[in-house]
């Protein structure tokens, strides 16, 4: 047994290790944040590009003016008057040319040729652009633990689009249709806010440190997540259903606010059999569920910036706040769009307030998450 120590003795202690930095605070861990923070935005000005170019191609009726699918080879244009007219007579085969555009000179399929090339084309930016910057960070070993997955993701999604497009076309090219499917349309309109959106939330996350963002979540609000949560998928679904509107030009059909043909309830809205085939290729119906879906979205939202008036932090009221004035200013352009039986530069304008309104929401969300820390006095 050891002899009994005076308290006032001194005790010899081995030198203490300094203190390490916890796991999510290493170097290896957090990589370069801001790197691919400024790489995610480039990926996200061009998606929002990449949805007007494609909306223009759509107004345009230019989306079935190249009728093959060359991922590689279909990089390079016609270089010859030989070769303007073999594209051209490849247009005449399809139901577009007979039945719409028959008697078409060279020099207006070069028009709307230009817009799909061209949509076509920044289609492979995107995809260089992801490329370049993942295998960038991958191969220099910044990116952040467990963001591989999700940077992988985005690259797969953009593949998927590309072959989705493809889809899209291809309803066109065959039978009687004059343009591509509605439903085949709204899928790869659908696709393209999916990507935009995670592009969007990845952008916030990366702003703030992750060990920021694990302090953050224990003040954040779980009843206005929820809420928005809602809102975004609500949202989303507008979008989809707008693209049915666009996929059989429903909104120039009815032009009159807030009655149609002077009808609550459009009399051809069920013009169709079998029955769901109104749902896709009714133009009363698809723009009733347009219009109606949208005062759903205004009311709810509505009802969601309210309950934000309870939040403690003060960011996270004003982002709110932001949502409320952009649905209003949305609601206000669709209105607009009817009205002047949608023509182009309205009608892109409308899909642009979708993108903003669709970050607006997420971002909100992102801030009812992770309030960010504010002074007690403010």
């Amino acid at each position: 047994m050891a002899g009994k120590r005076s308290i006032f003795e001194e005790v010899q202690t081995a030198e203490k290790p300094s203190a390490q930095p916890g796991a999510i605070d290493r170097a290896a861990s957090r990589g370069n944040r801001r790197g691919i923070r400024a790489w995610l935005m480039v990926l996200f000005a061009l998606v929002v590009v990449m949805i007007a170019v494609g909306g223009l191609t759509r107004l345009t009726d230019s989306g079935l003016s190249i009728t093959e699918w060359k991922p590689v080879t279909g990089a390079l244009p016609p270089m010859s008057e030989a070769a303007w007219e073999v594209e051209l007579e490849k247009y005449r085969a399809i139901p577009e040319y007979q039945l719409q555009n028959k008697g078409m000179s060279l020099t207006e399929f070069k028009t709307i040729y230009w817009w799909e090339w061209g949509h076509r084309q920044l289609g492979r930016v995107i995809g260089l652009v992801w490329a370049a910057g993942f295998f960038w960070f991958l191969f220099r070993k910044q990116i952040p633990t467990g963001w591989t997955g999700r940077l992988v993701g985005i690259g797969v999604l953009g593949g998927l689009q590309g072959a989705i497009g493809w889809w899209m076309v291809s309803s066109g090219l065959t039978g009687q249709m004059l343009d591509v499917a509605s439903y085949r349309l709204a899928t790869h309109l659908g696709l393209a806010f999916i990507i935009l959106g995670l592009i969007a939330w990845y952008v916030y996350a990366l702003g703030r440190r992750e060990a920021d963002l694990i302090q953050a979540r224990r003040s954040g609000n779980l009843w206005l997540s929820k809420l928005t949560t809602w809102l975004i998928a609500l949202a989303f679904f507008q979008v989809v259903v707008g693209a049915l509107v666009a996929g059989i030009d429903a909104g120039r059909t009815y032009t009159d606010w807030p009655l149609m043909a002077g009808d609550v309830f459009p009399e051809l809205a069920f013009e169709y059999s079998p029955l769901w085939r109104n749902f896709f290729e009714s133009e009363a119906l698809v723009q009733f569920n347009h219009r109606t879906l949208g005062y759903i979205l205004f009311l709810f939202g509505m009802f969601v910036w309210w309950q934000s008036r309870g939040a403690a932090n003060r960011a996270v009221k004003q982002a709110f706040d932001w949502v409320a004035v952009m649905m209003f200013g949305q609601v206000v352009l669709g209105i607009g769009t009817v009205l002047y039986a949608a023509p182009w530069h309205l009608a892109i304008i409308h899909q642009f307030g979708a993108v903003v309104l669709i970050c607006l929401i997420l971002r909100a969300r992102f801030l009812s998450i992770y309030p960010p820390a504010q002074s007690v006095r403010t």
